[in-house]
């Protein structure tokens, strides 16, 4: 099963989009890698705003990463096709925090779950998880390096 319908069949429509962003781009490509921007906790319909420890719970916070994945994932999509995906190679996952709050990896398990969900083995990668001032008040950030067929 490609992975475009593996997310299809797990309720996940990815759109082809426009990657300029006047900027910067939402994803590059360098040789058979694939650089994505930081991804705010939005996707469609959906967005999570709030700081994890304060306004948010961890699990709040983990379903916020999944977002901010499936954001992320449509960026790649837009620029090679993600049936082109060879394996998911790096993750840096942001957390908006609230004072004193530490347990980031908690939160990022969301993103990390979601892309072994979808891509098996190649799914499996190398991570950051890290807490921050996330700008616009969103939950979660991640950044993707993907490895792409050429």
């Amino acid at each position: 099963m490609s992975y475009v319908n593996k997310l299809t069949t797990m309720g996940y429509v990815l759109q082809k989009g426009e990657l300029n962003t006047g900027r910067f781009m939402s994803a590059v490509q360098v040789g058979s890698l694939v650089y994505s921007s930081g991804a705010v906790s939005r996707f469609q319909e959906q967005e999570i705003k709030g700081h994890i420890g304060a306004d948010l719970t961890v699990e709040q916070g983990y379903l916020a990463a999944r977002l901010s994945t499936l954001n992320a994932l449509q960026a790649v999509h837009s620029l090679v096709g993600l049936d082109t995906v060879v394996r998911i190679v790096k993750v840096l996952g942001m957390v908006n925090v609230a004072t004193g709050f530490d347990n980031t990896p908690a939160v990022i398990h969301g993103c990390s779950d979601l892309l072994l969900e979808v891509f098996g083995e190649a799914g499996r990668h190398a991570r950051s998880a890290v807490g921050m001032v996330i700008p616009y008040a969103f939950a979660t950030e991640v950044e993707l390096i993907v490895e792409v067929a050429r």
